[in-house]
């Protein structure tokens, strides 16, 4: 079998190397790379299984090779790091028979297996909850939901003190000359910076496009007024100039500068740096039971002692839910209220861990942007309901595609009940709500959570 096997692999090996993309249609190469996928997946799957045997024959010795690892690396290009890792990964799987099954089906890639050995190393019996996610999702949402069961599996004290003592910070000269630098921050201190950081970044992404649409608009008029060659250089010499000022990663590396400049002062700001999600019961108690939440948004879970001294000098928001859905304010215009903005922050009941983007198939958490799912200039309401999350391709996708369906043509308001304004999003749902000083309704999220909104500011700020 084994000889049979080596054939049909050296067949496949030289179809491929003979395969030429251009020959074919597009379609059929989409076909193509899901099926080379799968069968890399299984390939890879059957490489180790095979490494293994051979090294337990002692076969990489008559290659001449001490160790089977090395011999692996060798013969996939790669590090004997990584080739031990994939090696340590199969034989753990040997006990978790559904995960061994997928993987050598290739329904499971190597890295989404070593996060399923992970999780099922620090908390016994995850595997069996995390199957489907990795199956069905992408690898980033897998890492999270892992990392969330083996952070949730460690008393919260005992966290905080790890996550301290794994503070630190290093920096070092690059060969260019350049200063770079590392380091890691627990999550009461490293949530606020960074939104710190996205909030400065964002308001020098804004200003940079608009600019650079300024510049563009300029250029086009000058390349009507006139053909000649020295306007057509600086034309795109500035067009290169403005894609280069819109990379954000320099655009972050410049708010970083100006946020220490300003003695990490981030100037006006329209949400919190830092919202800790705590179940009521929990904070009257002071430490908090199964199913009773206590984390911060985007930085996982924490004492109910440390909520409270966060919670001391911040602007405190109460809230409440039914554990699966919720509703919030509903009003006409486009600016978020306060309350409802908190809301939209939160992401979605019972776990209230942040936003994911509501694109299909896309997982991405940063920089996402607020999109009326029935915009505005449709009549659709600012509501919990109608509003959704999404990354900004995804953004221009939708905004485009309502464009074409004639939806972004202003409409008359036609006062229907918030209620009933809007399609829901996934995690959305009815619950109770309450009224502020100035009669608004507020939303309403988890039965007995509260939320502790930024920290030193007031309430203006929010």
């Amino acid at each position: 079998m084994a000889e049979s096997l080596v054939e049909l692999v050296r067949v496949l090996r030289a179809a491929l190397v003979s395969f030429q993309p251009e020959m074919c249609s597009g379609q059929d190469c989409a076909v193509l790379v899901e099926e080379l996928a799968a069968l890399e997946k299984v390939s890879a799957a059957a490489r180790v299984r095979a490494a293994a045997r051979a090294g337990e024959c002692g076969a990489h010795r008559e290659r001449g090779f001490t160790d089977v690892s090395d011999w692996m690396a060798r013969a996939t290009g790669s590090t004997a790091g990584s080739a031990k890792a994939a090696l340590d990964t199969a034989a753990a799987l040997e006990s978790q028979p559904e995960a061994q099954t997928a993987l050598e089906a290739g329904e499971l890639s190597f890295a989404q297996a070593r996060e399923l050995v992970k999780a099922e190393a620090a908390v016994p019996g995850s595997t069996a909850g995390l199957l489907d996610v990795a199956k069905g999702q992408s690898l980033r949402t897998l890492k999270e939901q892992a990392r969330d069961r083996r952070l949730r599996a460690i008393d919260p004290e005992e966290l905080h003190a790890l996550q301290h003592a794994a503070m630190h910070h290093r920096h070092w000269t690059t060969a260019l000359g350049t200063v770079a630098y590392a380091g890691e921050l627990p999550p009461e201190i490293g949530i606020p910076f960074i939104n710190r950081l996205d909030a400065e970044t964002d308001r020098l992404w804004l200003k940079a496009h608009q600019e650079a649409n300024r510049q563009n608009a300029a250029d086009q008029q000058d390349s009507a007024d006139t053909a000649s060659d020295d306007i057509g250089f600086g034309a795109g010499a500035a067009g290169a100039g403005a894609k280069a000022e819109l990379r954000r990663s320099a655009l972050a590396a410049q708010a970083f500068v100006r946020m220490i400049e300003n003695a990490g002062g981030k100037g006006k700001a329209n949400r919190a740096d830092l919202v800790i999600v705590c179940d009521l019961r929990a904070y009257r108690r002071g430490h908090a039971h199964e199913g009773e939440p206590c984390h911060i948004v985007g930085g996982g879970p924490i004492p109910v002692s440390l909520a409270k001294e966060l919670g001391r000098d911040a602007f405190l928001k109460a809230v409440l839910h039914d554990g699966t859905e919720m509703h919030t304010i509903a009003h006409f215009g486009r600016k978020v209220p306060a309350v409802l903005r908190t809301a939209l922050d939160l992401g979605g009941p019972p776990d209230f861990n942040g936003n994911v983007c509501a694109a299909p198939g896309c997982d991405r958490r940063y920089h996402l942007q607020r999109d009326h799912i029935d915009p505005v200039a449709n009549g659709g309401l600012t509501s919990y309901a109608n509003n959704q999350p999404l990354c900004p391709p995804d953004h221009r996708i939708k905004t485009e595609h309502d464009r074409r369906a004639g939806l972004l043509r202003r409409k008359k308001r036609r006062g229907r009940d918030p209620a009933q304004a809007s399609p829901s999003r996934d995690h959305s749902g009815p619950v109770p709500t309450s009224s502020d000083a100035s009669g608004a309704d507020l939303g309403t999220l988890p039965a007995g959570t509260s939320t502790f909104p930024e920290l030193g500011t007031s309430p203006t700020d929010l």
